[in-house]
């Protein structure tokens, strides 16, 4: 049995849910602008746990969104994610939050996946997966300009998904781009990413697993 807690809280939404044998048995979330999972989360925890009929002592993990995202959002995830494995004596799962938004749709073969998260200006973090979610391009901090992503055009359809691909919009002109601007991290998504993770014992060491800021932004350069 895998029953796993799923914590996100590397943007704005405050999300919370418990997977069993991944599948979605209980879910809470809040996005809200102002960063309220200081006192948002733990208890959202204790609420995802009632509305399931379990109690801490039910779990078999701890899974956290690690980034990258919002400084502040992320420390408190991993903290309260460290602090409930340390107690609990359970293991800790990391799940990369640009993953779990690209979890969110469903493309063809012949089709990208680019989850793209704001960071300032006109920065974003992205990470490019291909239409079975495998990795084919790592995260990446990055300067938006008219020839981000110009390497992948080659594919029939490049969804860009996430609040970054707002920006993204007013650059980028190409006919087989699709923009899905709406879509943020949630513990939702993480609840299918945790539970491969739990089956191989892919476990992160408590002590020292940190989360992945991913601060220093690389500017693109335009092709000659």
């Amino acid at each position: 049995m895998g029953t796993i807690l799923n914590i996100e809280t590397a943007t704005t939404n405050c999300s919370v849910s418990i997977g069993v044998n991944g599948d979605c048995i209980s879910l809470l979330e809040e996005n809200t602008p102002n960063y309220s999972h200081s006192e948002q989360l733990h208890v959202f925890i204790k609420e995802v746990l009632k509305k399931a009929t379990l109690s801490f002592s039910d779990l078999d993990a701890i899974a956290v969104s690690k980034g990258p995202g919002s400084y502040t959002g992320l420390r408190i995830g991993v903290s309260a994610a460290k602090g409930l494995c340390f107690s609990l004596d359970l293991p800790l799962i990391s799940i990369p939050t640009l993953k779990s938004i690209a979890q969110q749709i469903v493309v063809d073969d012949d089709a990208v996946i680019i989850p793209l998260l704001d960071a300032r200006r006109m920065e974003v973090y992205s990470c490019i997966f291909d239409h079975n979610l495998k990795e084919i391009r790592n995260t990446q901090a990055q300067i938006i300009d008219e020839s981000s992503f110009s390497d992948y055009l080659e594919y029939k359809e490049v969804h860009l998904v996430g609040n970054g691909s707002e920006k993204c919009k007013t650059i980028l002109e190409s006919p087989n781009m699709i923009f899905h601007t709406t879509n943020i991290p949630s513990a939702k998504e993480m609840v299918t990413l945790s539970y491969k993770k739990f089956k191989v014992n892919d476990f992160e060491d408590v002590a020292y697993f940190e989360p992945y800021y991913l601060k220093d932004f690389v500017l693109q350069t335009k092709k000659a």
